[in-house]
């Protein structure tokens, strides 16, 4: 009994290396590719939380920021999962 538990602790342990490097492996020609094209994150020079009832819509709105500028400095948000204390970029500048 003791070593079909090794045995499935090592297939587990194995499973999680190759997952993690899968992953490593993603992230980093995601970060090479910005690199290599020369893209630059943005960068956030003022942040808001969010309120209940706020939106990506109202908040751009409120800030007079077009939408296409808000979802430029904030790039991975999604605007459907908003939660209260979240920062939303309001200010900054995109660098390509």
């Amino acid at each position: 009994m003791a070593k079909a538990s090794n045995n499935i602790a090592m297939y587990l342990n194995v499973i999680f290396v190759v997952s993690l490097l899968l992953v490593i492996t993603v992230e980093s020609r995601s970060l090479l590719d910005s690199i290599v094209r020369g893209n630059s994150p943005p960068v956030c020079d003022e942040v808001v939380d969010v309120k209940i009832g706020d939106t990506c819509f109202e908040v751009a709105t409120i800030f007079n920021l077009t939408t296409e500028f808000f979802d430029a400095i904030n790039p991975n948000l999604n605007c459907t999962a908003l939660f209260v204390g979240q920062w939303l970029c309001i200010d900054g500048s995109v660098l390509n």
